[in-house]
């Protein structure tokens, strides 16, 4: 299973597309890898450079609508080839969410209220994020920034979470079938 959490880029605009996660004249090449200096190079956020700000981060925060736009694996196999296997926001585009989650990844939605205290509390500063999920069903992110820390809770239906345990839909079906 993929290590969720870790360190944290934050995105402060809504809708951002699937073009803009990877650039559709990327998408005839012919492997994942392939597509891993590609990542978010057509975004455009002020202070925002994909060259400098992406690398080594494990986990996107964004706001509304992330992954809008086409329709296409290719958005989470950019974020999965640089590693990055869990974005939160408060909603998705409903295809790019169960394309993450097909992959074994995580598309969590998270209340619009958290994620702008997230933004006001963390944006500015180095900022881990963790993932726990526990066996009664509840599930947390918890944010940490030196000795700051807070926790937004979130849900995880049984399916999505067999889907992340089994590494995605192709594993899930497997253990099935």
């Amino acid at each position: 299973m993929k290590q969720f959490g870790g360190s944290v880029l934050f995105l402060d605009r809504s809708d951002i597309n699937t073009d803009e996660i990877i650039p559709a004249k990327y998408l005839s090449e012919n492997s994942k890898q392939e597509l891993k200096p590609y990542l978010l190079e057509d975004l455009k956020i002020e202070g925002f450079n994909p060259k400098t700000d992406v690398a080594g981060k494990k986990v996107i925060i964004t706001r509304e609508n992330f992954g809008c736009g086409s329709s296409r694996e290719h958005a989470p196999w950019a974020l999965e080839v640089n590693g990055i296997y869990t974005v939160l926001a408060p909603n998705f585009a409903r295809i790019f969410r169960q394309n993450m989650f097909n992959n074994g990844m995580m598309a969590i939605e998270i209340d619009r209220k958290s994620v702008d205290d997230m933004f006001r509390t963390f944006a500015d500063k180095d900022t881990e994020c963790k993932i726990v999920i526990n066996d009664d069903g509840t599930a947390k992110a918890k944010l940490i920034a030196g000795s700051l820390s807070k926790s937004y809770p979130f849900k995880l239906d049984d399916f999505e979470k067999a889907l992340i345990e089994k590494d995605g839909w192709v594993g899930f079906a497997a253990s099935k079938y």
